[in-house]
């Protein structure tokens, strides 16, 4: 039971992600209250999942990649590099992707990241003038909204752990033990 509140907490953060992508697309936030409520929701499953399996790796080895991002990425913000946002965001991504998923996550966030970059600098690949405009300010602004790539990246995971629990659970119910 545990492990299916942690599952339906992970699938709570997806509207999330979207509002947080979408968001700092449109106006280069992203709010606190967001990040609060991504962190409560991705501590809250690891929390569950962790009392289910009596194995607490996955919430340790997450909290300790949030920590440790944060003060990597703080500097950068302090030399205006990257947003808060986006340091608050990849701190506490770990805790929505899980310690076990870090090094999907990270290959995600890089592809995500380079789509990114590659659309902010080459506004001309875009169908709509509007759009190709919008684009055209950021990369005028020397903007890019990391928080789209970030968000991103954490949706392909959830999806993939979606994935990997209705196998899990498909499997384990046509070949009972």
């Amino acid at each position: 039971m545990l492990l299916l509140v942690s599952f339906v907490m992970k699938l709570l953060a997806v509207p999330l992600l979207l509002r947080i992508g979408w968001n700092d697309f449109t106006t280069q936030k992203i709010r606190n209250n967001d990040v609060v409520l991504l962190l409560s929701l991705g501590a809250a499953s690891l929390f569950l999942a962790a009392l289910a399996e009596n194995s607490w790796w996955n919430f340790g080895m997450s909290a300790i990649a949030g920590a440790l991002l944060f003060l990597l990425l703080f500097p950068f913000w302090l030399m205006r590099k990257v947003g808060a946002g986006d340091v608050k965001l990849m701190a506490v991504a770990p805790l929505v992707s899980g310690g076990g998923d870090l090094l999907a996550f990270s290959i995600a966030l890089l592809v995500f990241t380079l789509i990114t970059a590659v659309v902010v600098r080459n506004p001309l690949l875009l169908p709509s003038p509007a759009f190709r405009a919008y684009i055209q300010h950021l990369d005028r602004q020397r903007v890019v909204p990391f928080g789209v790539p970030i968000s991103a990246a954490l949706l392909a995971i959830i999806v993939l752990q979606v994935y990997q629990q209705a196998a899990y659970f498909i499997t384990t119910q046509a070949f009972p033990h």
